[in-house]
């Protein structure tokens, strides 16, 4: 049960704020929406406002906005097809944007939450390097060798991946710079290098802010390379997830804690912006690749052929999902 609300909950999330972006921005330029629809097939529930019907649908997998035009010729001023080709990529664009507005926003409550680890020392380990070298707790680290540190995400980069036997460290006590050699030891548990700290943690909305962005920069990297590898064949697709395994694992991460559950969700939320700006035919970065060429060309496309062409690639999305849900089938043995 716990997991079944844990999975409608999040991706009840993360398609109203998708969805929600294309709307608003559709309203924002005059478009008409006919439909606001979180979750496929029969309705559930559905409220018909002064001109556009909201509902919920029975399956919590998807949702849409269906505009005047969008799929298709129209005459009416207020179509989507009427737009200009900006006005156009704002609403489109907007989908997928919201979703990493979404990221951004759950890490800041994780982080302003429990609190952001800062280049700031609160605990140097006994015998250890840092204690050794004569750093104390409340020193601030600004630069490992020749690098600046920022965070504590860089500390640990800089020292784990150090080349160097014997690391300098530039720090600030009590306002005074100064700089210690630190000669870093290698931990077989943890298989890195280590000195001996732990970091302070801020719960400023600032620090949460920046943690948040770099860790939806980092995380949108990681996606883009995998992406990137899996085209030239050095990733396996057994790396891929689908319905069924992101159920699996939304279910674990509720389990362990509501923040495990919002990082999950925000991780979620960054594949789902990314694989919906991919330049296929169905996705919002198709149409993107739609209006891009109109540009080029100076003319519209023929709105009945883009239409078929989003459809034919609507038939090879559904089917590369069965093959997925296939997948995830025989992996957590289902059968």
């Amino acid at each position: 049960m716990l997991t079944l609300f844990s999975f409608i909950l999040v991706f009840g999330l993360l398609v109203f704020f998708h969805e929600f972006g294309h709307f608003i921005f559709a309203k924002l330029n005059d478009i008409k929406v006919h439909e606001f629809a979180l979750g496929m097939g029969p309705k559930l529930l559905s409220y018909k406002g002064k001109e556009t019907e909201y509902s919920i649908r029975i399956l919590p997998i998807g949702g849409y906005v269906k505009m005047e035009g969008e799929d298709g010729a129209s005459e009416d001023i207020r179509s989507f097809s009427k737009k200009s080709p900006l006005q156009r990529i704002s609403v489109i664009a907007a989908g997928p944007i919201m979703n990493i507005i979404l990221a951004i926003l759950l890490f800041m409550i994780i982080g302003f939450s429990i609190g952001v680890p800062i280049n700031v020392i609160n605990e140097v380990t006994e015998n250890y390097p840092a204690y050794k070298a004569g750093i104390q707790p409340g020193d601030k680290i600004i630069k490992i060798n020749d690098n600046k540190i920022n965070s504590w995400d860089d500390i640990v980069k800089n020292v784990s991946q150090s080349s160097t036997d014997v690391l300098k460290i530039t720090l600030i006590r009590d306002g005074k710079k100064m700089s210690l050699d630190v000669k870093p030891i290698f931990d077989k548990k943890a298989n890195k290098k280590l000195i001996g700290i732990s970091p302070v943690f801020s719960k400023s909305i600032f620090a949460s802010f920046k943690f948040s962005v770099e860790r939806v920069a980092l995380i949108t990297k990681g996606i883009g390379n995998f992406l990137l590898n899996l085209v030239k064949g050095k990733a396996s697709s057994k790396e891929i997830v689908g319905p069924i395994g992101m159920v699996h694992f939304v279910g674990e991460a509720a389990r362990i804690s509501i923040f495990s559950l919002m990082s999950l969700a925000a991780l979620i939320s960054i594949n789902l912006a990314i694989l919906n700006l991919l330049p296929f035919p169905a996705l919002d970065g198709g149409r993107l690749v739609f209006i891009i060429i109109e540009l080029i060309l100076g003319k519209p496309i023929d709105p009945e052929k883009e239409g078929f062409v989003h459809f034919i690639g609507f038939i090879i999305l559904l089917g590369l999902m069965v093959f997925v849900i296939y997948k995830d089938i025989t992996r957590f043995n289902l059968f």
